[in-house]
């Protein structure tokens, strides 16, 4: 009975003290369920970007008016607050809904057999994100929702929606090295059309510093530049994005690219042509808060499919590069290598 009580005091101390591991060797989740993982984080990083722009649509900005704490007294959203405190205490709840994601994407991949350090990283990454856009976010309800502070929040959580992104295809993979499916023309050519994508996104985010809805019914400081002039800005560069999009799906049916490559790319150009409607209408219609909600959320899914396209151009098969046995000393102390 005392070896009983030993061996789970010494579980209870490794579980205390590392916790993914204590996890990692009682559970093998299935590999669906380490997608699933990573799947969940991404949505909930959509999800994020689409409740924080309902936030700025609505004015409810400074629905809280201060961090971590909604008000001086309290730590919630109180009735005197009316809808504003309620969504925007609603959307600072969703970012625990989203640590909790992507904590279950990084417990799911450190408990898979055999153990993949890059995949584990990757979760790591995502956490690390969220945890300093979370005090970002709080910075920009401190200082009155400085534009300049918004748009590095939104910057963020694209970077969030990259990394995300990037697990869910390496749960889909194997860990073998990658091995090119395309030309290095085609390769460069995508990247092209990457920069083009960070671009129009940082140009957007510019438009939304510049423009009408300040997220508040203050007066909120705005960038000083002239918001039309650069939504033609912002729209000539999603041209180019259609463009390169139009101009790979051709070269990569010319090289005779395998389906993987060209489905990834007719899906972005369809999201894009979608993307493009929404953004002549909502300019059109003097920006209705419906519709600059609906392309806030589509530019979310266009960068997630230009990652996709991107990432497409490569496979990994299953199973790792052969390793060398472990190199074990002689007797004078000298490694040597072991058998081959």
């Amino acid at each position: 009975m005392e070896r009983v009580s030993n061996v789970t005091r010494a579980d209870a101390a490794t579980a205390v003290r590392n916790p993914l591991a204590f996890v990692a060797a009682r559970w093998t989740p299935a590999p669906q369920t380490v997608r699933r993982a990573a799947l969940s984080a991404l949505v909930m990083s959509v999800v994020i970007v689409v409740t924080g722009g309902a936030v700025r649509l609505t004015g409810s900005g400074l629905g809280c008016p201060t961090w971590p704490k909604c008000t001086a007294d309290s730590l919630t959203a109180t009735s005197e607050m009316g809808v504003h405190g309620a969504i925007e205490f609603g959307n600072r709840m969703l970012t625990y809904v989203l640590c909790a994601a992507v904590g279950w994407a990084i417990i799911a991949a450190r408990s898979q057999k055999p153990y993949r350090r890059g995949l584990t990283r990757l979760g790591w990454a995502q956490f690390w994100i969220v945890m300093s856009n979370a005090v970002l976010g709080g910075i920009v309800v401190l200082v009155g929702l400085n534009p300049y502070t918004v748009a590095a929040h939104f910057v963020a959580t694209s970077a969030l929606i990259a990394v995300a992104t990037v697990m869910w295809q390496r749960t889909r993979e194997g860990d073998a090295p990658p091995r090119p499916l395309v030309g290095k023309a085609v390769q460069q050519l995508v990247w092209f059309m990457v920069a083009a994508a960070v671009l129009l996104i940082l140009v957007g985010t510019v438009v939304t510093g510049a423009g009408p809805h300040a997220g508040d019914s203050s007066e909120v400081e705005r960038m000083p530049v002239d918001w039309e002039t650069v939504a033609k800005l912002h729209a000539v560069l999603a041209w180019i994005v259609v463009t390169l999009t139009f101009a790979l799906w051709f070269a990569l049916k010319a090289v005779d690219a395998p389906k993987g490559p060209l489905s990834r790319t007719r899906e972005l150009f369809l999201i894009l042509l979608a993307q493009g409607v929404i953004g002549y209408v909502q300019y059109f219609t003097d920006l209705p808060e419906i519709l600059v909600g609906l392309h806030m959320f589509g530019s979310a899914l266009m960068w997630i499919w230009v990652l996709r396209v991107l990432l497409s151009l490569r496979e990994r098969p299953e199973g790792t590069p052969a390793v060398l046995p472990a190199r074990e000393p002689d007797s004078a102390g000298v490694p040597v290598a072991g058998p081959r």
